[in-house]
């Protein structure tokens, strides 16, 4: 039988992985665009519900509510939105973690440093989502968002 093509180990490998590395490369875009469109919509709904809330932002300041107690009260509820959606999907995960351990290569089926790096993106992008809707919302004068429908 005549040779037609000699491959070293590593390009055996390399070939048969192939789809593996495929599956996981679409899996890291799809976890991008699912945490892109986390933040918009949680920015939406933060932005949404401070334009809901101006007469009451309105009388808080006018009673003598400082800004940033305003600034924190409308991030806050952000921020309690993700810890709560983090408690919820932590259990879920690492249940999860049992169907997927056979499909993956040289890491283990829990790593720590990969759901604390997740959770603390989530924050963070909870916090940025919510920071704009409550600097909007601290900065609206009394006077308007009293006379505001």
């Amino acid at each position: 039988m005549p040779v037609l093509r000699i491959d070293t180990i590593e390009q055996q490998i390399g070939e048969s992985l192939a789809e593996e590395r495929l599956i996981a490369s679409l899996s890291g875009f799809f976890g991008l665009v699912a945490a892109m469109l986390v933040s918009i919509g949680l920015y939406g709904m933060m932005a949404y519900t401070a334009a809901r809330r101006t007469n009451e932002i309105g009388v808080r300041l006018a009673l003598g509510s400082s800004r940033a107690g305003v600034l924190w009260m409308v991030l806050k509820e952000s921020l309690l939105l993700v810890l709560g959606g983090i408690a919820i999907g932590l259990p879920v995960t690492l249940t999860a973690t049992r169907l997927i351990s056979a499909r993956l290569f040289g890491v283990s089926a829990i790593d720590p440093a990969t759901i604390t790096a997740a959770s603390l993106l989530m924050i963070s992008v909870a916090a940025l989502a919510g920071l704009v809707p409550a600097h909007k919302a601290s900065r609206v004068d009394p006077m308007v968002a009293l006379r505001y429908d």
